[in-house]
């Protein structure tokens, strides 16, 4: 059966429900900051905490998924793909620019090239001009057109379902397999890229910056069963919340359980402005997000 990458099992389709679940979600989620901010000032203003045990940070960090997955119950990958291969090359491209920004290049791009074979057939030239926005458009275009030689030479057209085979393509590493295999094989993995890495660092759960290092300790503290939607909870995060200038701490769900609380806005109306995303009240990042995405869709290349 092939991926659905715009829907999610189990969500109700009911309209008024939805609306009504929503409506719910927004309150709690308002108590819940409201409730989180209040106490963190209250222990930012108190003696420094005592040292954390290993302990006691893996309880913590497990707390905070569980939070996170309450706040974002819709988390996703934000990549637009309908099956393994589109899901593989936006991955490759969404390298040094914003998911976003792939996601409005990838329609023309699939017409253009649906299959490996396809793509790997491509004149140089006119993949570089579909795919110039990205950035990196010559590299990128090296990078496709060798991992769609690969996948139909090695693989018979198809994306291979297992680490050591998917990192063996041009331009895919680690990270890039990672996000294939959860989402569009449910193989459980753990996605670090900038938002993950900054914000495990900010929680404490380890002080390593070598994204390999980094997904080895966090594989550690959750169990299998959890890595991919921890992955899209703690991206989602980083990119509506906890942001790399100037995180919005006085709109925090889960402040409490921040020891980094402090370092961005703490004031809770100023912090509301920070928010982005369906958090802010505007446009997501997918044009075909899943149907319980309560944001709006972003706009087409060009559009707007």
């Amino acid at each position: 059966m092939s991926p659905s990458s715009s829907s999610t099992p189990g969500k109700s389709s009911n309209p008024d429900k939805a609306g009504e679940t929503g409506k719910a979600t927004k309150a709690a989620k308002a108590t819940r900051t409201a409730k989180a901010t209040s106490t963190a000032k209250a222990s930012s203003a108190g003696k420094a905490p005592k040292a954390e045990s290993h302990l006691a940070m893996v309880r913590r960090a497990r707390r905070i998924n569980r939070e996170l997955a309450e706040v974002y119950p819709y988390a996703h990958p934000e990549l637009d793909f309908r099956n393994p291969f589109e899901l593989l090359v936006a991955t490759v491209l969404s390298a040094q620019t914003t998911d976003l920004r792939v996601n409005q290049t990838t329609p023309a791009l699939f017409a253009a090239y649906p299959t490996p074979e396809d793509m790997a057939a491509a004149v140089p030239e006119e993949m570089e001009e579909i795919i110039r926005p990205t950035g990196f458009f010559r590299a990128k275009t090296k990078s496709l057109l060798g991992l769609s030689a690969a996948l139909r030479d090695d693989f018979g057209g198809e994306v291979p379902g297992r680490l050591e085979d998917l990192v063996k393509l041009p331009g895919v590493g680690r990270k890039t397999a990672n996000v294939v295999l959860g989402n569009a094989f449910g193989v459980p993995g753990i996605t670090v890229d900038t938002h993950f890495g900054r914000l495990v660092r900010r929680w404490k759960w380890t002080d390593e910056e070598d994204p390999v290092k980094v997904e080895a300790v966090v594989a550690g503290i959750f169990p299998k069963s959890e890595w991919t939607m921890l992955s899209h909870r703690v991206v989602f995060h980083g990119r509506r919340i906890c942001h790399a200038r100037k995180p919005a701490c006085g709109a925090c769900p889960i402040a409490p359980l921040c020891p980094s609380y402090g370092e961005g806005e703490t004031d809770p109306e100023k912090a509301r402005k920070l928010l982005k995303y369906e958090m802010g009240g505007y446009p997501g990042q997918r044009l075909s997000p899943p149907a319980d995405y309560p944001g709006k869709p972003a706009p087409a290349l060009g559009a707007g």
